[in-house]
């Protein structure tokens, strides 16, 4: 009897609790803030746009209901972090941090003058200003090709960044002829590339090492710190044989072509074909291309004068001088310390010139002579007591630049696995019948 009681008070407590509903807390999820450049974006508009043909900062500014002095106070607080009155860029982006009500005025105004760098203007409460810039990843990554063309060709037909090109040119500008390649001629080389986001590409990073083969000649380049004390990166050969000269071949980058040479006895039409010397050496290029320093030096003369038009003249050394003429615009001015490959000016037409060029004129120990038939001085050698850590680090990058396939050798391996999985199956067709 005891035992029927007891089991059914279990019976009447376990139904009971049944039909009691456990209640649950209601939780209620507050909506999660998203940020942008540093603001809640659910408090404010976002205006999106780029700089239009004669909009100033003030303008932009304005045009979102700031007042003339908060414009200027933030144009002379943020001069030393990003000058914005200067350096603001028509087609550049912009956007506009506005209050959600009915004037929208301007909390915040970024400027985005490039894909890694975000100029953020404060102008709500306290005004300031900042950089925001993006994480980037480099990625080492190996490329190869064979010319048929050109090597802007081969570079780009694999979709890869176009300044690639102009990066191997300057390691290669003594060594080989980028505006006389042979079809067949190829390269090898290991690079890096720069992402933000992992995916986002914002351009090549350093070249590692390069190989190419001009002529049926090798051409090895790798990328070493020789100096200790001056910490500069140059490239040298497989034999520890620096791959730069002090002058570089031509005061343009990317182009070689000569009209003119220098000539003691040239007939110049400008001058009725009389005998008129030409101590210069003229590079044709459209007007507005860059004109580079082809070495290391200080400017001594940067000025518009007769018939040499706009021009720089650079001092390298005791020995040394060079001059640069007909710019339409000069980029440096007296005193300038400038490097080799640094942009001094552009092609231009001033002075006395038939079209546009730049006269490039070479002086040694005072006298004006002919660039092209000057031994001209290589960069410092190797320090024997360093070529052993050279050997030892390019060894290993050596193994990986020899093991790059070319292009048209990828396809013939792929070639031979289809062969030799059509030969696996007709052998398996036969093993069945």
């Amino acid at each position: 009897m005891k035992k029927i009681i007891v089991f059914t008070l279990l019976l009447s407590f376990l139904f009971s609790c049944k039909e009691k509903e456990i209640k649950k807390p209601i939780v209620i999820k507050k909506p999660k803030k998203v940020y942008k450049y540093g603001y809640d974006i659910s408090k404010y508009q976002i205006i999106e746009d780029t700089v239009k043909k004669n909009e100033t900062f003030g303008y932009l500014l304005d045009k979102n209901h700031v007042e003339t002095p908060v414009i200027n106070k933030i144009v002379q607080k943020s001069k030393d972090i990003f000058d914005i009155a200067r350096q603001l860029r028509v087609g550049k982006p912009y956007t506009i941090i506005a209050t959600k009500d009915s004037i929208k005025k301007a909390a915040a105004f970024i400027y985005h003058p490039n894909r890694i760098e975000d100029i953020v203007f404060n102008i709500k409460d306290t005004i300031y200003s900042k950089i925001n810039r993006k994480e980037i990843k480099t990625v080492e990554k190996t490329a190869s090709g064979i010319i048929t063309s050109n090597l802007s060709n081969a570079i780009e037909e694999q979709g890869i960044n176009y300044s690639l090109t102009y990066k191997l040119s300057d390691i290669y500008a003594w060594t080989v002829d980028f505006f006389h390649l042979q079809k067949g001629d190829k390269f090898k080389v290991i690079y890096e590339e720069k992402f933000i986001n992992d995916t986002i590409s914002v351009g090549i990073g350093e070249i590692k090492a390069a190989y190419f083969e001009h002529g049926n000649k090798p051409f090895y380049a790798f990328r070493f710190v020789a100096d200790s004390i001056t910490q500069i990166p140059e490239y040298f050969d497989e034999k520890t044989t620096n791959l730069r000269r002090a002058f570089l071949k031509a005061p343009l980058k990317f182009s070689s072509r000569v009209s003119s040479r220098y000539n003691l006895r040239r007939r110049i039409k400008h001058y009725g074909y009389r005998v008129r010397a030409h101590r210069g050496t003229d590079f044709p290029s459209p007007i507005g291309t860059p004109i580079i320093a082809t070495a290391n030096g200080r400017v001594i003369e940067s000025r518009y004068k007769g018939g040499n038009g706009n021009y720089v003249k650079i001092k390298h050394n005791n020995i040394y001088s060079t001059q640069y003429l007909h710019m339409k615009k000069r980029k440096v001015k007296v005193g300038d310390v400038v490097k080799q490959g640094d942009v001094i000016g552009w092609i231009g037409m001033t002075g006395s010139t038939g079209g546009p060029h730049v006269c490039y004129r070479f002086w040694k120990n005072g006298r004006q002579v002919d660039p092209f038939k000057q031994k001209l001085p290589a960069a410092n050698p190797m320090k024997e007591s360093v070529k052993p850590k050279f050997f030892e680090y390019i060894k290993p990058i050596k193994e990986q630049l020899d093991q790059i396939s070319y292009p048209e050798q990828k396809e013939e391996e792929i070639q031979k696995i289809d062969s030799l999985t059509i030969a696996v199956n007709e052998k398996n067709k036969s093993y069945k019948n």
